[in-house]
This record gives structure tokens, C-alpha cells and sequence, in this order.
């Protein structure tokens, strides 16, 4: 191969034999069941071939160029049209052979595609029986040119391939050989091999992923852990003193915690409970078991509002002082509830029953301290020299526990809330801090099972699935755009009986290239036309942090009546006086996206409504989102939006050091289980993998976690 050849391949990321290998396929062409253009539906997701009848390029009203061309295959023709790029005028001639890929539309009332994915097409692919890869490329590199390149590395050295998996696995788990997979994903000799191509592919990446899942783990629990008992007396007394009964998610889960912290293992856990399931007041208690014995404890959030919002709630909970302390910070009734257990007034001024108060207060309010970017450097250090010398036994704050000098005397329990929007670095700097901590990690994403078996399988899991008796669904309705003065009329209303409500919009700011609405320009022409005669605010994430905690605590404090915002308040402060949620652009979200904002309502006691506007009234779109109206469990819409969506909606960021999956589906729940189970059944046996024949699929699991070359170099 020449030095051209190398540096065109280098652009593509293809350097080694093994970055060719592993470069599958984006999609594949079978020539001999193509679908004629006189078949073509709205809404097909297809591809086409035929011959280019006629090309003209034309300005649109906009200034901006317009190829209109005409393809035709004998059965019918089909107008193309390609935006901003007049260069193809020269490329598509009359009479030249095409693939068109794309999504078929409909303008003026016929069939068109626009942009589609183009290729031209030689006399060998139109007369070869067989299935054609298409790669990932960029636009001035030749797919028939990178194709032929492809298939002659693949045929030339996918059989020279080792596979790395022992004989049994492949028998137990029936997958096909490494080699014969390599090549029958880039040059398939049928649809049935290429599934079983991609089926063993998709395993390996599963399979190496638990491997180094299960590895974590194990390292983990070697370690030991301090050791925290309290005897059934004083945790009933403890929970007696809450002024609700837990309910049955929340005693399964203490139990979970309780027998962690008496283990002698590092507990590991991940608790994920719907918004509103009393995660907080678990952690709570387990808090408290921890400075019963005198140690420390830490919680992380990941914004300022958040932690805040964390710190009241656990002053109430821990230190049975709550109205007192509350009253002297300045924080309004509306936040004096807890996470989806809310006092009422009354009950939170009462005076305690003798039979609450067997037991005293885990806490005195001034053992704990909130820390955050604002908090005044003089509190810092005062907080700093608290941790260090032990007088401050709870922490509650935001990223900056760990940016900062902040040095523990004795932090034996680490909690993070909201864990999906800290890093793997993150947490293992905050427990960093202490001596092989405990660490509790919660969530209020549900997880699909299937994600949780995967990404999260270093950690010990356990579900709260159950809501606290009282607390009402809100009731979810999906409107078209030309109903939307329905839902202003609602607001209106709302805001009319001393009310709140949340706008929320997909973007910043308005695109070209975006149709969508945007929460800089609706805003102001909601407060100019819409809402005059309200307060109506506007939040996004290119505020400054300090700038975003104010808008939040004008709106906590119900100064400002709507909030307009982008998804900035997914996860925020309790509002409990808002009762409606608007959701505009609502197909450009994610079923679990949309649950988490409609949690952001329906946390007080008047009943509240989720109202769900699209961008356009697409029948297929609204679909989907009837399913919010049909149900407020979020584990049910994490399993659909993991189908329809993929794991991205819920990670966010890369959460581990592992590759991205290219080939596994994780809703693909079957596979998943028996990847697992070979993973576990050989760890279970090998944990170090140290025996010779294991050494190649060793290799293998440390490149797959960006630790090594891998067996194919």
C-alpha cells in the first residue's frame, strides 16, 4: 500500500490491520432485492437504484441553491433534491447509474427524497448476486474505492485471525468462529450469515465488557471496609421519629445498606428510585448509622440548587431541628418538604411525640455544613478545619468537595445523587478522600435492567419501585402545534390560582438548520404577547452557574410565575407550587428524558399536568409519545426508550474507560444474559484469566477497556 493509500485510510482512523478489521459496515445493499420506485411509500426508509433522467440546479427564495434531479428505474420516477451543493450538478449527468439511501418524503402531494445518501453505481454491482457493504467515509473518499480496499485486507488477513474465546464458550454459547465473523460482516455470503456474523461480534464486545466489569468488582471487595453495626433498637427509634411511615422499597433498601456497612466490604451500591420514591431518606439513615459511630459522612450533587435542596432535607431528617435552622437560612415553605414525602406545615412546626422522641437527633445542625462555588472563602475555611479536625460529621455539596483542599479526618461513607452526571474520576476522587469509604451512588433515571446488568455491573443494585402512599400521577396529554393555545389557556389559569409553570424548549437558540423552537426567542415572545401580565423567567445552560442558582431560587420563591427553560432543570430543585410542565418540541426527547421533566411537577398537593407539544403533528411521532400518557412508571419508558434510542439517553457522557460499543444492541436483553453468564461462569473460575490458553482473550478485555494493543495488532 502507497503512502496516498495510507495517509486516505489515517483520515478514516484505519492505521492498523486491526482498525480495518473492526471498521464494520454502516449499512448493506442486496442488488438483488432492491425495492422499484413504483413501490416506494412515505416514510420508507429505503434504498433506491436508477438512472439519472435529468438534473437542473436552481436558487431557492432564501438565496441558497437547489439540485433538482430526476431518477427513474423503468417502473417509475422519483424527484431528488440535494441542498447546498451545486457541485453535484456536475456529478449527476443524464444517463449515470445511482443508489439513493434515505427516508422518503412528500411535497405538494408527491414522493421525493431530499439529501439522501448517494452512490454511483458500476455494471459489477448491478449484475452481482450478493450483499454490499457500505462504510463509514467522508465525502471525497470513493466508496467503491475504500470497498475494494476493504475486501481485499478482509479475505487477505480475517483468516490469519486467532480467536481469543476457548472452544467451550463457543459451543455453550453456539457463536460462530472469530474468523469466519471478521469476514462474513464485511463480505457476507447471506443475510442468515451476516446476522450470525453480527451476533458474534455483538457478544464479544458484551462478553469483554463484563469481564472487566466483574474485575472491578472483585478488586473492590478485596479491600476491606470498616465495619458499622447499630443494634434494632436504635434504628426502629430512628425511623420512628420520621414523621411517615417507610414504605416497603425503602425498608427492602435500608436492609440492603445495613448489611453493606456490616460487611467488611467497601459497599458499592447504586440505588435508583423514580423521582419522589424517599431515596434521600434512606441515605439518611444510613448516614446516620455511620456518625453513630463517630466517622463521617459526604454527599455530592451536581449542581448548587441540588446540594442545597439535599442540605435542608437532611437537617430536617438528621438533626430534628428542621423549622428552626430552615427559618434562620431564609428558604421559603415551599422547600421545607422532602423528596417525595412531604410534611405538611403543620406537621413540621409540631413538637415531636414522647414516643418520637425515645430517641434523640442523629445530629446537632451545626455537625452539618453545606459547600458549594458561592459559599463565602471564609465559611470554606471554616468548613475545611471542621472535616479536618472531625467536629463536622455531614458535608453536603457539589463538585467543589473535591476540587477543593478539602481534607477528612475520618470520611467513611461517600454518597453521589444524580450519578450519571459525575464521571468514574469523579467519584473515585470523592472516595479518594477517605480510607476505602463506602460509597453510595443514586439515581432518579430509571435504568433499564438489561444497562444495569452492563455498564453498571461492578455495582450492587437495588430498585425502589414503589411510591409513597398519597402522592398522585400527573396526568400527561400529547397536543398537536395547533393546540397550543390550549395549554396557554391552562397556564393561564394555573398561574391565576397562585400556581407555577415550567416551559421547556429543545434549544437555546434558533437554528437554521433546526425548525425546532428556542428558549431565548419564545421567551421573549411569550412575556411580550402571551403572558404580559406575568412574571415569566428564563433559564438554559449557557448562564453562568451563580446566574442559573438565581433564576432557580426566584422561581423556588415565586417571584417568577413561568420558567422558561431548556433541559437545564431536568434535574432540580422541588417546586412543589408548579404544577404544570409544557414540553414543546416534545419528539426531539427521549421517553426517559420526558419522565424526568414531567417529575419536575406533581410534587405538591394540588393535582398537576405534563403537556406534550410536537413539532409537527407526524402520526409516527405522536405515537411514540402516547406512550407517556399511557403510564407514569419510568422503568417501563426506560425499556422503550432504550429500544427506540439507545444507552446514550441515559449515560450522557462516557461513564467508563471502555470502547463504544459498535456492534452490541443493549436492549438486546437475551444477549446480554448469556454474554453475562459465560463472563461470570469463566470468572468464576479464572478470575486473573492467568491460564496460558486465556492469555490471547486477556489481551483482548485490556484493549477493549483502552489498556492494551489487543491479540490483532
Amino acid at each position: 500500500m502507497g503512502r496516498n493509500h495510507a495517509r486516505t485510510l489515517g483520515r478514516l482512523g484505519l492505521n492498523t490491520i486491526r482498525d480495518m478489521l473492526y471498521y464494520f459496515p454502516r449499512r448493506y445493499d442486496d442488488y438483488s432485492r432492491m425495492k422499484s420506485i413504483n413501490r416506494l411509500n412515505y416514510g420508507d426508509q429505503v434504498t433506491v437504484i436508477g438512472t439519472v433522467q435529468s438534473c437542473k440546479l436552481r436558487p431557492t427564495k432564501s438565496g441558497k441553491s437547489l439540485v433538482e434531479v430526476i431518477v427513474g428505474d423503468g417502473s417509475a420516477a422519483i424527484r431528488v433534491n440535494w441542498f447546498n451543493n451545486p457541485h453535484m450538478v456536475k456529478r449527476l449527468r443524464e444517463g449515470v447509474q445511482v443508489s439513493l439511501s434515505g427516508k422518503v418524503e412528500q411535497y405538494l402531494g408527491r414522493l421525493v427524497f431530499n439529501n439522501p445518501n448517494l452512490e454511483f453505481l458500476e455494471q459489477q454491482q448491478l449484475s452481482a448476486n450478493r450483499i454490499w457493504p457500505n462504510y463509514p467515509s467522508k465525502t471525497d473518499i470513493s466508496q467503491k474505492w475504500l470497498r475494494k480496499l476493504m475486501e481485499d485486507a478482509i479475505l487477505a488477513w480475517a483468516p490469519r485471525v486467532r480467536d481469543p474465546l476457548p472452544e467451550s464458550i463457543l459451543q455453550q454459547a453456539n457463536l460462530m468462529d472469530l474468523p469466519a465473523a471478521l469476514q462474513q460482516v464485511h463480505v457476507p455470503d447471506s443475510w442468515e450469515d451476516l446476522k450470525a456474523a453480527q451476533h458474534r461480534l455483538a457478544f464479544d464486545e458484551i462478553f469483554y465488557l463484563q469481564l472487566g466489569v466483574l474485575g472491578q468488582k472483585r478488586t473492590w471487595q478485596e479491600r476491606q471496609g470498616r465495619i458499622f453495626t447499630v443494634e434494632d433498637e436504635w434504628l426502629d427509634g430512628q425511623v420512628e421519629r420520621l414523621p411517615y411511615t417507610l414504605t416497603g422499597a425503602q425498608q427492602r433498601t435500608l436492609k440492603d445498606l445495613r448489611h453493606d456497612l456490616a460487611s467488611g466490604r467497601p459497599m458499592n451500591r447504586l440505588i435508583q428510585g423514580d423521582v419522589g420514591s424517599g431515596k434521600t431518606v434512606v441515605a439518611a439513615l444510613g448516614i446516620a448509622i455511620i456518625v453513630q459511630h463517630g466517622a463521617q459522612a459526604a454527599l455530592m450533587a451536581p449542581t448548587s440548587i441540588l446540594a442545597e435542596q439535599h442540605y435542608m432535607n437532611l437537617l430536617k431528617l438528621l438533626c430534628g431541628q428542621a423549622q428552626t435552622v430552615l427559618q434562620s437560612v431564609d428558604v421559603p415553605s415551599a422547600l421545607q418538604q422532602g423528596e417525595g414525602q412531604e410534611l405538611t406545615r403543620q406537621e413540621s412546626e409540631s413538637p415531636l411525640t414522647e414516643q418520637q422522641s425515645i430517641q434523640p437527633p442523629p445530629l446537632q445542625s451545626e455537625q452539618v455544613r453545606l459547600m458549594v462555588g458561592a459559599t463565602p472563602e471564609a465559611e470554606k475555611q471554616e468548613i475545611r478545619a471542621g472535616l479536618a479536625d472531625g467536629s463536622i460529621k455531614l458535608v453536603v455539596g457539589t463538585h467543589a468537595l473535591i476540587e477543593e483542599p478539602v481534607i477528612f479526618k475520618d470520611l467513611q461513607l461517600a454518597i453521589v445523587d444524580e450519578q450519571h452526571r459525575f464521571g468514574v474520576e469523579q467519584r473515585a476522587a470523592l472516595r479518594s478522600k477517605g480510607d476505602n469509604p463506602h460509597l453510595l451512588v443514586m439515581t432518579a433515571t430509571p435504568i433499564p435492567r438489561s444497562l444495569a446488568l452492563t455498564v453498571y455491573g461492578d455495582l450492587d443494585l437495588t430498585v425502589m419501585d414503589e411510591m409513597p402512599p398519597g402522592r398522585e400521577a400527573v396526568d400527561t396529554y400529547v397536543l398537536l402545534p395547533r393546540e397550543r393555545e390550549r395549554a396557554y389557556t391552562h397556564i393561564q389559569s394555573q398561574v391565576e390560582q397562585g400556581r407555577q409553570a415550567f416551559i421547556i424548549y429543545p434549544l437555546v437558540e434558533e437554528s437554521e438548520n433546526s425548525e425546532a423552537k428556542a428558549a431565548v426567542e419564545e421567551h421573549s415572545l411569550l412575556q411580550e404577547t402571551v403572558f404580559p401580565h406575568l412574571r415569566v423567567g428564563l433559564l438554559h445552560g449557557r448562564l453562568r452557574p451563580e446566574e442559573k442558582d438565581e433564576v432557580m431560587r426566584r422561581f423556588r420563591d415565586g417571584e417568577i410565575q413561568i420558567l422558561v427553560s431548556t433541559t437545564v432543570i431536568e434535574v432540580g430543585v422541588d417546586v412543589p407550587n408548579a404544577s404544570v410542565m409544557l414540553v414543546e418540541g416534545a419528539n426531539r426527547f427521549g421517553l426517559a428524558q420526558l419522565h424526568q421533566l414531567r417529575g419536575r411537577v406533581g410534587r405538591g398537593v394540588d393535582k398537576s399536568t405534563c403537556i406534550l407539544i410536537p413539532d409537527s403533528p407526524d402520526s409516527a411521532e405522536n405515537e411514540r409519545l402516547q406512550v407517556m400518557t399511557a403510564t407514569n412508571d419510568g422503568f417501563v419508558l426506560a425499556e422503550r426508550d432504550l429500544e427506540q434510542r439507545g444507552p446514550g439517553e441515559f449515560l450522557g457522557t462516557r461513564q467508563s474507560g471502555f470502547a463504544e460499543l459498535q456492534m452490541a444492541n443493549l436492549s438486546d436483553v437475551r444477549l446480554i444474559e448469556k454474554a453475562r453468564s459465560q463472563a461470570q461462569t469463566l470468572f468464576d473460575q479464572y478470575p486473573e484469566l492467568d491460564k496460558a490458553e486465556l492469555q490471547p482473550l486477556l489481551a483482548e478485555v485490556k484493549h477493549f477497556w483502552g489498556e492494551g494493543q489487543g491479540d490483532i495488532s
